[in-house]
């Protein structure tokens, strides 16, 4: 059971670096499309996002759901009743909300609707907010 365990928490944070690296990067993209005055570059960077929204992104949430569940299914009687599982829980579901959110602009802009670009660096913002407090949860388990 221990390797298991430890077989499920690699793959969980590798996914969960993966997914991470999408959800930095994709904003950055909407900010360089809305400051971009060429149609030419704004066509890349949608081409750019589509396949980070796909290829990396969806992946790697779908990864760090399935390992992230298994660990949770592996140790539950240990972490059932512990408070700073269940704030995780929810601020990845706050992470899949930013993801969705993230789909909807990355249309939107593909579609040709303009945006300040201060928008796409506040909302770049987010998911290194809830990186920093998911890792500490994890680390610290406090409560």
């Amino acid at each position: 059971m221990a390797v298991l365990f430890l077989a499920l928490k690699a793959l969980h944070i590798v996914a969960f670096v993966a997914w991470f690296a999408g959800m930095f990067y994709i904003w950055r993209l909407f900010v360089y499309h809305a400051e971009a005055t060429s149609p030419d570059v704004k066509r890349t960077l949608d081409v750019m996002a589509v396949k980070l929204y796909r290829i990396i992104m969806v992946p790697a949430a779908l990864a760090t759901l399935l390992f992230g569940f298994g660990l949770f299914a592996v140790r539950w009687n240990a972490h059932a009743d512990h408070a700073w599982i269940w704030i995780k829980i929810g601020l990845v579901g706050g992470l899949l909300i930013l993801q969705h959110l993230a789909n909807s602009y990355r249309k939107r802009l593909a579609a040709g609707e303009t945006f300040n670009s201060k928008r796409f660096r506040a909302l770049n913002e987010i998911p290194t907010l809830i990186l920093l407090i998911v890792v500490g949860l994890a680390v610290f388990k406090p409560f």
